[in-house]
């Protein structure tokens, strides 16, 4: 046996050794859970190669690093800066209900943006009504469209707004469309390399497929946001698809609410969409074109809630949690995902416990099975001090919407799950408006008619496989 033959053990062990200590260090200095941390350091040590290469891959935030920069370098950008909270923005003159001044304290100071008063907000059911709307405005554009999706079909409703832009470019209008690196592979023939062909400015978010061209394989771009002369906004959960027109007869219909907003608001949607774009392109979108004045046109008192794994971590988790401590009377939650951590849970407990009646509205069947199988292992515990969970039948319904007593609404892309609250990057929008309040309940009232409640005798019921598989899948609902 050669000296080499001899010693490689212990170069191997003492390799191993040395990253898992480097891992580990790396772990402690910039994981924020507990949980996660454990969970990293033991994969670490107990398989260091295996273990720090999956770390490497999935564990550390790469986008975070860059959001001081990206940030940074956006003062040409004309829209609302994010202050520190001594700096913070005051309350608008528009009076807010006296209840509901808390919680926007909490926000504004969560946010750091400015609540804007003098928005109109619109919401539109399905891509029947949505996708209409958004193609008129396209078609209507005069000096810029930006548009923001996760997922971007070359389908039916795909070729709709491929045909729009294409024809805003040649109108000499300055377009942008930018789609997540995964959402874009989701069908073939690709939306990002047809609309390239059509002369539109194309980016994608985070690289596609291949993991070498994907430096954040884990952290997605789940915003949907169109902004048109930088006036006129969109945003809610819609993808582009032809599953949310429900007038075709497709393989998987879905149902969705997207908004329509006009006023200062959309100044926030501009805002989100230019630092993706930057930290994506490079290209700064500067001056009047992409964010012009906006002057007051409605009653809504409104504000943008980005969230994501940068500089607005947990933003969106910190708003919910304001939200459910405002309730005194209901809170309404409809969500196509519902995978709490343990505080929400709690909070959600407390609502409950307190006599605030709480209502949770979810698909019957989910679109992804494990996820579906996650969320039945999880709700014994939400069910257990009072609230009401209601399973809506098929089409499949994606909305995404939060209601607090009669005066506050939020609503977007984020779900209520660990993706969405600390992987994705999201793009909501809270609002204080009884009238939309009144508007939006009515639909989940409606919603509710056709729904089923879901009993603890039920869920009691299951078999032993059943419940074995369903909290099989719920251990990974992290990374759901």
């Amino acid at each position: 046996m050669t000296m080499l033959q001899t010693a490689w053990p212990f170069v191997a062990g003492t390799l191993a050794f040395l990253l898992s200590l480097i891992v580990s260090t790396h772990i402690l200095l910039h994981k924020r859970e507990v949980r996660a941390a454990v969970g990293w350091i033991g994969l670490a040590w107990l398989a260091p190669v295996v273990g720090s290469i999956l770390y490497l891959v999935f564990g550390i935030n790469r986008i975070k690093r860059r959001g001081s920069e990206i940030h940074a370098s956006m003062d040409r950008i004309p829209v609302p800066r994010r202050l520190p909270p001594t700096l913070a923005p005051r309350m608008p003159t528009p009076p807010i209900d006296e209840t509901l001044q808390p919680l926007a304290r909490a926000v504004d100071r969560v946010t750091h943006n400015e609540l804007t008063a003098g928005n109109r907000i619109e919401p539109l059911r399905n891509g029947d009504a949505a996708y209409p709307a958004m193609l008129d405005a396209i078609r209507g554009a005069v000096t810029s469209v930006a548009l923001e999706t996760y997922i971007f079909d070359m389908d039916r409703a795909g070729q709709e707004f491929v045909e729009e832009l294409s024809a805003a470019v040649r109108r000499g209008v300055q377009v942008r469309v930018l789609i997540d690196g995964v959402g874009a592979a989701y069908s073939k023939p690709r939306a990002p390399a047809i609309l390239r062909d059509r002369g539109v400015r194309v980016a994608q978010f985070g690289g596609g497929m291949v993991p070498w061209r994907m430096p954040y394989m884990n952290l997605r771009n789940h915003r949907k946001i169109l902004v048109v002369d930088g006036a006129l906004g969109f945003t809610g959960g819609m993808n582009i698809r032809e599953g949310s027109y429900l007038k075709l007869d497709t393989a998987y219909p879905t149902r969705d609410v997207q908004f329509k907003l006009e006023g200062p608001v959309v100044s926030h949607l501009v805002s989100a969409f230019a630092q993706d774009w930057t930290h994506t392109t490079g290209e700064h979108l500067d001056g009047d074109l992409w964010c012009p004045p906006i002057s007051p046109v409605g009653s809504s008192t409104a504000r943008g809630v980005s969230d994501g794994p940068d500089d607005d971590f947990e933003k969106l988790v910190w708003t919910i949690l304001a939200g459910l401590r405002a309730a005194d009377r209901h809170v309404r939650i409809v969500t196509p995902y519902f995978l709490p951590d343990q505080a929400l849970l709690t909070a959600l407990n407390v609502v409950a416990l307190s006599g605030v009646r709480l209502d949770i509205v979810l698909p019957e069947t989910s679109n992804l099975r494990i996820v579906g199988w996650a969320m039945r292992a999880q709700l014994a515990q939400v069910m257990e001090y009072g609230a009401r969970i209601w399973l809506s039948p098929a089409p499949f319904d994606h909305t995404k919407l939060m209601l607090v007593d009669d005066g506050w609404a939020l609503f977007g892309s984020g779900n209520w799950d660990p993706r969405s609250l600390r992987l994705n990057f999201e793009f909501n929008v809270e609002c204080y408006d009884p009238d939309l309040v009144s508007i939006l309940d009515d639909i989940v009232a409606e919603t509710i008619e056709d729904a089923r409640p879901l009993s603890r005798d039920e869920l009691d019921r299951r078999s032993l496989p059943i419940k074995l598989r369903d909290g099989a899948a719920w251990l990974f609902s992290p990374y759901l």
